[in-house]
């Protein structure tokens, strides 16, 4: 059964490290492995010293659909046809976000939608919301323009991403609404390499971040 949260998300900390990446995209390098990290593409939704919290953007779940997830939080009945949604929620697609609380669903949007108290600003253009609320939107029309949905996130503890940045497990780069909201998720890691004028085939475990 699918969670999605009631309560706030937006009492994440604002990061307070000097070279916070809150609002960037992590890359993963070549020699990253993992059924959750191969070849993904990170957004990054808080980063402080506490820690950091992000989403994986780039790989497509296979064992839910969005009218699926509809019907298990009540907004759709077994009897409704998805067919009936408008096109955006219709061809909405679910996303494996992470591996921490795969029940529970996070909403990456543009900044046209908000709710008082449930949306966190990541940064001026992008924000992330955590409820129902934002799924009875879609599913009715009146959501974000630009939105994407996981289930679960990526987690790290203190320190834990900077030793992984410094032994050269992730690129880091600016992100790209374009790419986040209008590239097919399968095209985001090859996508984002492009962004950064990097070759694939060149990269190796000593690259440095971009």
């Amino acid at each position: 059964m699918v969670d999605l949260d009631e309560q706030d998300i937006a009492g994440t900390q604002p990061a307070s490290l000097a070279t916070s990446l809150e609002g960037k995209f992590l890359v993963a390098m070549p020699t990253l492995k993992g059924p959750f990290f191969e070849r993904s593409v990170v957004y990054l939704c808080s980063h402080s010293d506490d820690g950091a919290m992000g989403l994986v953007v780039n790989q497509i779940s296979t064992q839910i659909t969005f009218p699926d997830l509809l019907r298990q939080v009540d907004i759709l009945s077994d009897d409704d046809q998805s067919i009936n949604l408008p096109a955006p929620a219709r061809n909405m697609q679910v996303l494996n976000g992470g591996p921490v609380d795969q029940g529970r669903g996070f909403v990456l949007h543009s900044a046209d939608f908000k709710l008082e108290s449930s949306t966190l600003d990541v940064s001026e253009d992008i924000c992330l919301t955590a409820t129902i609320e934002i799924l009875r939107a879609l599913a009715e029309g009146k959501g974000p323009q630009s939105a994407l949905l996981t289930l679960g996130y990526a987690g790290w503890s203190p320190g834990q991403l900077e030793e992984e940045l410094q032994s050269n497990s992730w690129l880091t780069c600016s992100a790209d609404q374009s790419l986040l909201f209008e590239c097919e998720a399968e095209d985001r890691y090859q996508r984002s390499l492009d962004l950064m004028g990097i070759d694939l085939t060149m990269l190796s475990s000593e690259a440095g971040h971009a």
